[in-house]
C-alpha cells in the first residue's frame, strides 16, 4: 500500500513553502526546518501503518494524529507568512517589535508540535508499525473483503434483469469460428455485474457444449497468487485424475505452469479468470512456461483450436494488456426501463442509478415485511441500509476495494470528488485546475502539470470511478460525473481522513437533512449548494484554516452583495470558486489573500475586478468572463499559469509578457496580444484570441 497520501502531500507543500517563502523565515528557519525533517521521518512509517489502519482502529487513530500534526504545522507556517506580509506596511519600530513577537509565538507552537510528534513516535512500536522495508503485515480486513468477493461458477446468483443482450453477444464471441486463442475481457466498476454475467455465459448450454472437457473458473483477486489460480484450474479439468491433482499439489509454481500448459496445449479450452486487478497480475499468470520458452501461448497456449479466456476486471488497461487484438466488453449501467423489470418502486430504483449489485441488495430488503414508515427510512437513507452490517456483499464494502487499490497520488483526487453535488456534471477543465491548485498533482519532468492531471483523470476513468459524460472531437474528456454510490464512498473516506468536515452547507429545501451549524475548527474544505446568502449569514470565525471554498448553483438565481467575510474569516484560503453566483463587486481586500492559488468567477455577472488583484502573487488560475475590462495588473502575478478572461467588453491595454510561467491564455484580444513581447512567454502551450 502507498503512504498516507494526504499527509505526504501536506509535508511536500511545507517543504515547498520553505523554499519559495525563504525571506519570511528569518529567525525561525532552524526550528521550521527541524519540524519539516521530523514530519518527513514520520512518513517512513506511514506505508506500514496504511496497511494496518483498515483493520486496527488504534493504528487508524495514530495515522490521524500524524495527519493533524502535519495540518497544524501547515496552518502555523501559512499564518506566519500572512502576518509577516501584513507587517510590511507598518512603521519600522512597530514592525520590528511585532516580528519578534510573531517569531516567539511560532517557535512555541513548533515546539508543541515536535513534542506531540515525539509522543506519537513513542507509541509506534507498541502498535507494531515498522519502518519501510523492515517487514510487512497482512491486512485481515483486506483479506475479509477478498473473501466476500471470492466467486465460484456454481454459486447461487440473483437474476439481474437487463443482461440478456450482453450475454448473447459474449456467448457468440466464446463459441465463434476464430481459431486463435482470444482473451475476452469484461470491464466495469465494482458491483456492475461482471461476475454475474460471466457466470451466466460460463454455464450457458451452447458454451458448455462447445467446451465439454476443458472448462475452468478461477478467482484471482487483489492478492494474485499464480500457484493458487493454477491449482483452481487443474482441479476442474476433466482429464485431471485424483493422482494427477495430488502430484500437482507438490509442484513449485513454475512447474505448475508447465503442468497446466501441457494439459491445455492440444485441447480447446475455456478459462475464466475472475477479478484481475492489474496488467502485472495478468503477465504473472500468463508467463511463459519454463520448459517451453518459445511457446507463444505461454501457460495458456494458443493451439489454434479456438480456445478462449474470459477475464473480468475493473480496469481497461488490464483488458488491453491481456489481448491487444480484442475489444474489451465495457459493461454499462442498466437503463431505467430495464431496472423497472425488477418490480421495485421507481424512486428507490432510481437511487440505485443502474448499479446491479445495489438493485439486488435492495431486492433483498424488499423481501422483508416492513411497515410504510420503515420503508420511508430506507428510501431516505438507502446507502446506509445497503452498506449496513449484515449485508454480506454490501455495495460500499465492494466499492471500498477500488479505493484501497488506488495508488497514493490518486487518493486525494478521488477524495476531492466528495465536494461535488450528487449527479453533478463536472467540467474536466475545472476539475484538473482545482487538483493542481490544491497541490494534488505532482510535477513531472518534461510534462506540464495539466497533462499530468489529465493522466490522473484517465486513470480514475479506467478504474471506473469516474464516468465520461462528453468528449471532444479528438476524444478528450470534456465533462464527467460520479456514480451516486462512488460519491458516497468518496464522502465517507473524505470524512475519515478529515479531508472535509461535516459542514457541507446546502439549500435546506434541497437537502433537508443537512445542517449549517455543524462546523469544525479543523474544516479545510467546504462546498455550498445554492443558498450562498444563508451561508454568508453564518458565523465563520470557527473555521480560520479553511483552504477551499466551492459554490455550486443547482438552479435558480442567487446573489450576494458582500464578499468581505471571505477575506476576513478565511485568511489562508487557497481555492475560491464562485461560478454561477450573482456578485455585485469583489472587495479590494481580496488582495490580502496571499495564499490564493485559484480564483473562479465565471458567470457571476461581475464587470470589474479591483486593482488589488495584482497582490495575489501565488495565484495560478484566474477564470472569469464577461468583464467590462481586465485591470492592467496581471503582469504582477508572476506565478500565473492559467488565465481565462473571455468575452471582454472593452479592448484596453493588458500587459502579460512578464508572466513567464503562463501556460494557457484564453480570451486576450488581438490588440492586447500584439502589444506584448510574446517571445518572453516561453511556457505558453495554448493561446485563444
Amino acid at each position: 500500500m502507498a503512504k498516507e497520501a494526504l499527509v505526504s502531500f501536506a509535508v511536500e507543500r511545507i517543504g515547498d513553502m520553505l523554499i519559495q517563502e525563504a525571506s519570511f523565515f528569518k529567525g525561525v528557519r532552524g526550528q521550521v526546518d527541524r519540524l519539516h525533517k521530523d514530519l518527513r521521518a514520520m512518513q517512513c512509517f506511514l506505508e506500514e501503518a496504511d496497511k494496518k489502519q483498515e483493520e486496527d482502529s488504534r493504528v487508524r487513530n495514530w495515522v490521524s494524529e500524524i495527519r493533524e500534526a502535519v495540518y497544524d504545522a501547515e496552518d502555523i507556517i501559512d499564518m506566519f507568512i500572512l502576518n509577516a506580509q501584513s507587517l510590511r506596511t507598518h512603521s519600522f519600530p512597530e514592525r520590528a517589535f511585532k516580528k519578534l513577537t510573531n517569531r516567539y509565538k511560532v517557535g512555541k507552537k513548533v515546539e508543541a508540535i515536535q513534542l506531540g510528534l515525539q509522543d506519537i513516535s513513542n507509541r509506534r512500536e507498541a502498535l507494531g508499525i515498522k519502518n519501510i522495508g523492515e517487514g510487512t503485515s497482512t491486512s485481515r480486513s483486506a483479506q475479509m473483503l477478498q473473501d466476500l468477493r471470492r466467486s465460484t461458477p456454481h454459486a447461487e446468483e440473483h437474476v439481474v434483469v437487463g443482461l440478456e443482450n450482453e450475454a448473447y453477444k459474449l456467448v457468440n464471441q466464446l463459441i465463434g469460428r476464430d481459431q486463435r486463442r482470444r482473451v475476452i475481457s469484461l470491464v466495469g466498476m465494482g458491483g456492475i455485474g461482471k461476475t454475474t454475467l460471466a457466470k451466466k455465459v460460463y454455464n450457458h448450454t451452447q458454451v458448455v457444449e462447445c467446451f465439454p472437457d476443458y472448462r475452468a473458473w478461477a478467482y484471482v483477486s487483489q492478492d494474485c497468487r499464480p500457484r493458487d489460480v493454477y491449482m483452481q484450474i487443474i482441479k476442474q479439468i476433466c482429464s485431471s485424475t485424483k493422482d494427477q491433482v495430488e502430484m500437482a499439489e507438490k509442484l513449485q509454481e513454475h512447474e505448475l505452469g508447465d503442468f497446466l500448459h501441457g494439459h491445455l496445449k492440444d485441447n480447446r479450452y475455456l478459462i475464466v479468470l475472475d477479478d484481475v486487478w492489474s496488467p502485472a497480475d495478468w503477465s504473472c499468470l500468463a508467463k511463459k512456461s519454463s520448459n517451453d520458452p518459445d511457446c507463444l501461448g505461454s501457460v495458456f497456449p494458443d493451439g489454434g483450436k479456438g480456445s478462449r479466456i474470459l477475464l473480468t476486471t475493473r480496469y481497461k488497461e488490464v483488458a488491453s494488456h491481456a489481448d491487444v487484438r480484442s475489444i474489451p466488453h465495457e459493461m454499462r449501467l442498466l437503463s431505467k426501463k430495464k431496472e423497472l423489470g425488477l418490480e421495485l418502486g421507481e424512486k428507490m430504483v432510481d437511487k440505485c442509478n443502474g448499479l446491479p449489485l445495489a438493485i439486488v441488495l435492495l431486492g433483498g430488503l424488499l423481501s422483508k415485511n416492513m411497515s410504510h414508515i420503515e420503508w420511508k427510512k430506507v428510501h431516505d437513507n438507502m446507502s446506509a441500509y445497503l452498506a449496513k452490517e449484515g449485508q454480506i456483499a454490501g455495495v460500499m464494502t465492494m466499492l471500498n476495494l477500488s479505493y484501497i487499490d488506488l495508488p497514493s497520488y490518486l487518493k486525494p483526487c478521488f477524495l476531492h470528488l466528495s465536494l461535488f453535488p450528487e449527479d453533478y456534471v463536472i467540467s474536466t477543465r475545472k476539475l484538473l485546475l482545482l487538483w493542481i491548485s490544491k497541490g494534488f498533482v505532482l510535477q513531472q519532468d518534461r510534462q506540464s502539470m495539466k497533462d499530468t492531471a489529465e493522466i490522473y483523470l484517465n486513470e480514475l476513468i479506467n478504474r471506473n470511478l469516474i464516468q465520461v459524460v462528453r468528449t471532444s472531437v479528438n476524444a478528450r474528456v470534456m465533462e464527467c460525473r460520479v456514480h451516486d454510490f462512488i460519491q458516497e464512498l468518496a464522502i465517507e473516506k473524505a470524512k475519515e481522513h478529515n479531508f472535509i468536515g461535516t459542514n457541507i452547507v446546502v439549500d435546506p429545501h434541497l437537502f433537508p437533512s443537512s445542517s449549517p451549524s455543524l462546523f469544525s475548527s479543523k474544516s479545510r474544505r467546504q462546498s455550498i449548494y445554492s443558498d450562498f446568502e444563508r451561508y454568508a449569514s453564518i458565523e465563520h470565525y470557527s473555521t480560520p484554516y479553511l483552504r477551499s471554498l466551492l459554490y455550486f448553483n443547482l438552479g435558480g438565481i442567487c446573489r450576494i452583495s458582500q464578499l468581505d467575510f471571505i477575506t476576513k474569516c478565511f485568511k489562508v484560503l487557497r481555492v475560491q470558486d464562485l461560478e454561477g453566483l450573482g456578485i455585485e463587486n469583489v472587495p479590494s481586500i481580496i488582495g490580502e489573500l496571499i495564499h490564493l492559488r485559484y480564483l473562479g468567477l465565471r458567470h457571476t455577472g461581475l464587470k470589474m475586478l479591483p486593482l488589488s488583484i495584482g497582490n495575489l502573487r501565488n495565484l495560478q488560475t484566474l477564470d472569469i468572463n464577461n468583464l467590462k475590462r481586465v485591470p492592467d495588473v496581471i503582469w504582477k502575478i508572476t506565478n500565473m499559469r492559467y488565465l481565462y478572461i473571455e468575452e471582454q467588453e472593452e479592448d484596453d491595454p493588458l500587459k502579460i509578457d512578464t508572466v513567464q510561467n503562463l501556460q494557457i491564455l484564453s480570451g486576450i484580444t488581438f490588440n492586447q496580444w500584439i502589444r506584448n513581447n510574446s517571445s518572453k512567454l516561453t511556457c505558453l502551450e495554448k493561446l485563444k484570441i
